[in-house]
């Protein structure tokens, strides 16, 4: 329950801190959404390496599904007209629909990639499954991939696509999207190295404790 709700707390920051920009120069930018970024893969990596990539891809849609909510509430507060100005408010909680639904969609292929590759390089590991080497690299390999794919999707939908409608002509061109999506799974793939202990102590964990035998017994592998 604790990483499930840290899972779905880390989705739902990572949409809000997406909304200021920490580092730009010319196109590679970085929005705030990379300090819980490698949080949500990390939990994603636990999830998968103890209940498999169906469990991690259906809680990965719940916490979907709990930001869109929250997105909901968001907007309709800030829809609510006050004597206060409240713009700056306004302007960070309302957001765009393009932006959340680009978000929502680039979240989603992420975690399946994700949660499948993360699945499909344990399996390469039939000497020692639940070794540090295989963690170390069904996790390293699965979040750089599935960061990529996040980081491209939303670049692509939102300045390849609804940008040049809804921001005054304003592009950017495929290499750039590429670059800034390499740059920013770069970055968050060294977040997942330094936090990668804590994930394996984890599964460690929960293994000794047999969390999670009831929901292995009724659906193996």
């Amino acid at each position: 329950s604790s990483i499930v709700s840290l899972f779905v707390l880390s989705v739902v920051l990572m949409n809000l801190l997406a909304n200021k920009t920490i580092y730009q120069r010319g196109f590679p930018a970085v929005d705030g959404g990379i300090v819980v970024s490698w949080l949500t893969f990390l939990c994603m990596d636990i999830i998968t390496k103890r209940f498999g990539a169906r469990a991690a891809t259906q809680v990965s849609v719940f916490a979907l599904a709990v930001n869109l909510l929250a997105v909901a509430i968001f907007a309709i507060v800030s829809a609510i007209p006050t004597e206060t100005d409240y713009s700056a408010f306004n302007s960070i909680f309302g957001g765009s629909w393009f932006i959340v639904l680009s978000s929502s969609l680039a979240f989603l292929a992420s975690a399946i990639v994700n949660n499948v590759l993360n699945a499909a390089i344990g399996r390469l590991f039939e000497a020692n499954p639940d070794g540090r080497a295989a963690y170390c690299t069904r996790s390293y390999v699965s979040t750089f991939i599935g960061q990529f794919v996040d980081n491209f999707v939303f670049a692509s939908l939102v300045f390849m696509v609804f940008a040049p409608i809804y921001w005054g002509g304003f592009s950017w061109t495929l290499p750039q999207c590429v670059s800034c999506s390499l740059i920013g799974a770069g970055m968050e793939l060294f977040m997942e190295v330094i936090f990668s202990p804590i994930g394996y102590g984890v599964t460690r964990r929960w293994r000794r404790l047999d969390v999670g035998n009831a929901y292995l017994a009724a659906h193996p592998a």
